[in-house]
């Protein structure tokens, strides 16, 4: 069957899964009406999402291995197992009124779904598009961006019409179908294929260069990477989390204008994902993570002085569409480095920065908030660590101009004539 594989519906195949497991993102929508109905907490609830961040990015960098053994399509029935297990867990924890048991469900359940739904579709779509990596990579992660701009007026209508529990449920089960039909298509590509289309790409390089985890970990250039990476998603997913109040609070927005912009926000989150993805086919990896952070420094300084509520959310857009190209980006700059030899596994272990990124950006955003009374000392101090970035990735460029060096050398040998 992997011969009759079409490798546009295995980019389809990958869309469905990551719509489904992006809904993460639309988790605020959850929080008031547990925190009503069952009088949780709201940091209580909110730490359910960190929760799950957290995890997806541990579970991403230990089930690389496993997803590099098994293959895609069993990995992506897995992760329809554990994210359908989480979110149907969900539903039982409310009726439970326990909270102990949602981060169990949505939290350990849910978060292990998560990493390992991201991971295989991610990799496999490396694979299959070698002429197009970024291109490749933006399609999947586009629907993770995308996700909470369909499930949230979904789950909305949902709670309003059925509760809160039967909303879990009823999404459990529908994400499990989507995430299983989509997984039983995934497949690594036939070895001609693979190569037939790697030697038609006008843009790429053959891939001589590749690299265990085991070597990459040790290298400086993974070191970078996971910094640059652990910074993008550091400052976006600040703003992600802060933006209606920093919005009402700046420009004197209303709390319906401020929620209207957090769900455009979504639409640049997926938009920033595919554009910054494909131009990254075109003008590199490293130039186009230094766009990435010349735009945010900018933004970050301007946004404590912007009272024009446009000008505020234009900033805010331009923000969110850096945030979603550094993850359509990633796998493809990934691949650039290190090779496709456990690229799942690699790539895993880069996740770890999201990880980490998810529980400093939110909480450090939160306390400097609550210490200065003001969002600005947090936006200048994001600023500082996106110059840090832009520096970064100079080096990195650096190091891609090094791995291209390596792969002429390989070459070189590999035309040499036995004697």
């Amino acid at each position: 069957m992997g011969k009759t594989r079409n490798r546009w519906l295995i980019a389809a195949s990958a869309i469905g899964i990551h719509l489904c497991i992006g809904s993460v993102y639309a988790w605020s929508v959850y929080t008031k009406p547990l925190t009503d109905q069952l009088g949780w907490e709201l940091e209580e609830t909110q730490f359910t999402f960190s929760l799950a961040v957290f995890i997806l990015g541990i579970s991403a960098a230990f089930l690389g291995h496993f997803l590099e053994k098994r293959g895609p399509k069993i990995s992506g029935v897995l992760a329809a197992v554990f994210f359908g297990i989480g979110i149907l867990g969900s539903g039982v924890a409310v009726i439970l009124e326990s909270v102990v048991a949602l981060y169990l469900f949505y939290g350990l359940f849910g978060g292990i779904g998560l990493g390992l739904g991201y991971i295989a579709p991610v990799s496999t779509l490396i694979k299959w598009f070698p002429d197009k990596p970024g291109l490749a990579t933006g399609l999947a992660v586009m629907g993770f961006g995308f996700a909470a701009l369909i499930s949230s007026p979904v789950i909305v209508y949902l709670i309003s019409k059925v509760g809160i529990a039967n909303t879990f449920l009823i999404t459990g089960s529908f994400y499990f179908v989507i995430m299983l039909l989509s997984s039983l298509y995934l497949a690594l590509p036939p070895e001609a294929s693979a190569k037939k289309d790697t030697s038609e790409a006008k843009n790429s390089d053959h891939q001589l260069i590749e690299m265990t985890a085991g070597e990459a970990v040790k290298t400086r250039r993974f070191w970078f990477l996971w910094s640059m990476f652990f910074i993008n998603i550091c400052c976006g997913i600040a703003i992600i989390s802060a933006a209606s109040p920093m919005a009402q609070e700046y420009t004197g927005m209303t709390a319906v204008a401020a929620a209207t912009m957090v769900g455009i926000m979504g639409l640049f989150n997926g938009a920033g994902r595919i554009g910054w993805a494909s131009l990254s086919d075109r003008i590199g990896r490293p130039a186009v993570f230094a766009a990435f952070f010349f735009i945010q420094i900018v933004a970050f300084l301007l946004l404590p002085n912007i009272t024009n509520d446009l000008l505020f959310q234009v900033l805010i857009f331009l923000i969110l569409s850096c945030y979603g190209g550094g993850f359509a980006t990633m796998p493809a700059f990934v691949k650039d480095l290190f090779g496709t030899r456990q690229l799942g596994i690699i790539f895993g272990y880069v996740l770890t920065a999201w990880a980490a990124a998810g529980m400093v950006g939110p909480l450090f955003a939160a306390w400097t908030r609550s210490v200065t009374s003001s969002y600005n000392g947090t936006l200048y101090i994001f600023a500082g660590l996106l110059a840090v970035a832009v520096f970064l990735s100079i080096l990195m460029k650096r190091e891609l101009k090094s791995v291209k060096g390596e792969k002429v050398t390989a070459l070189k040998k590999k035309e040499e004539p036995v004697v």
